[in-house]
């Protein structure tokens, strides 16, 4: 970079002579623009989309039966006495409708029905309906 003194009759000129400073800039820029950026990441192995999930859709009615002689049913598929409250719950879990019925043989004792009650209750489902055989003879 040079700087030119120009004077004459005392006065004095100062110039500063900037085009060294933009030759070097261009020479940097063609530089870094040549220079391929080597990025080095680590591999990655991306998931593949699979293909379409198989979804299992719950019944809407959730109906927990008892029989005579005391044996349990949710919708048709056996559940003994102490695996209810469990079975429930994991039914319940995903649901917003916590709605249940229960069907119970007439010959029953009132207690028997009360301890099912019992259990969907601690299942916290509700509210439970009851359904009763005399409904379902009528349409």
């Amino acid at each position: 970079m040079g700087i030119g003194l120009i004077g004459g009759k005392g006065e004095m000129l100062c110039e500063a002579n900037v085009v060294p400073l933009i030759d070097i800039l261009l020479v940097l820029l063609v530089i870094f623009m040549v220079i391929p950026h080597r990025q080095m990441g680590l591999q990655a192995n991306l998931p593949q989309e699979a293909g379409s999930p198989v979804k299992v859709v719950p019944p809407e009615t959730i109906i927990v039966q008892i029989a005579s002689d005391g044996s349990l049913r949710i919708n048709q598929s056996v559940v003994q006495r102490e695996e209810l409250r469990e079975r429930l719950e994991r039914i319940f879990a995903l649901r917003a409708q916590r709605v249940a019925f229960l069907q119970g043989d007439r010959s029953l004792e009132f207690q028997v029905v009360a301890r099912v009650l019992d259990d969907m209750q601690a299942a916290r489902v509700s509210p439970v309906g009851l359904l009763t055989s005399e409904l379902e003879k009528n349409p």
